[in-house]
């Protein structure tokens, strides 16, 4: 899974921070891996629980708790 959050409002607007790392979801609850970021997040790294809060057929609804330290 690669996934890049991006800020577009407040203190963080235009800075992002990347999330990469295998994502088994049908595990309840995973950690994956903060590999950098942009702006204010520039060498950013961390770590993200994913939890699934809901999963109905195609439909899920995921819970990010990230962890990052940064520049």
């Amino acid at each position: 899974m690669a996934v890049d959050f991006g800020f577009t409002t407040g203190k963080y607007n235009g800075s992002s921070f990347s999330v990469m790392s295998r994502n088994p979801f049908s595990s309840q609850t995973r950690e994956v891996a903060v590999v950098g970021g942009r702006g204010e997040f520039r060498l950013a790294r961390g770590f993200a629980f994913i939890t699934t809060r809901v999963l109905k057929g195609i439909n899920i609804i995921v819970e990010y708790n990230v962890t990052l330290l940064h520049y």
